[in-house]
């Protein structure tokens, strides 16, 4: 799978890890930077990465910073991006089973990295139950009038 992953400098140690896993698990990933632990601008790194796979470039994003909240925030401006952000196992699940998210957002300051890679595999493995949820997902994805 081609996934896309960005971060700030207090998602960075976290990004280096997950793409290290990733790549070892055979994936493609397609880091948007941030490239160290200076301070900087998270939507600088997050808007490409969302975009990446709001045009298909990357099949999923991964994006990440100290609460991930931000980082949500700016990928879900994205049109057909559903940004979760996630802080367990279960919310990765749900995440994906649900909603369909197709992104994902990561704090480094609030779980270990433990934590952080099992959210990964979670969301990478679980599948859209569909059903119920579709209506739901058009819901989200259409264009506020």
């Amino acid at each position: 799978m081609k996934i896309a992953i960005a971060s700030d400098h207090a998602g960075f140690l976290y990004k280096q890890l997950i793409i290290e896993h990733l790549q070892g698990q055979g994936h493609q990933v397609i880091d948007f930077g941030a490239h160290s632990t200076v301070s900087c601008d998270y939507p600088d790194f997050v808007h490409p990465a969302a975009a990446a796979v709001a045009k298909g470039e990357c099949e999923r994003g991964i994006v990440l910073g100290g609460s991930g909240n931000g980082e949500a925030m700016a990928a879900n401006h994205h049109a057909g991006i559903r940004c979760a952000l996630c802080w367990n196992e279960e919310t990765a699940r749900l995440a994906r089973k649900h909603n369909d998210a197709n992104v994902i957002s990561i704090g480094e300051r609030t779980i270990d990295q433990a934590t952080a890679v099992l959210i990964v595999d979670t969301w990478l493995t679980t599948e859209f139950e569909g059903g119920r949820h579709i209506n739901r997902i058009n819901k989200i994805d259409a264009p506020l009038q």
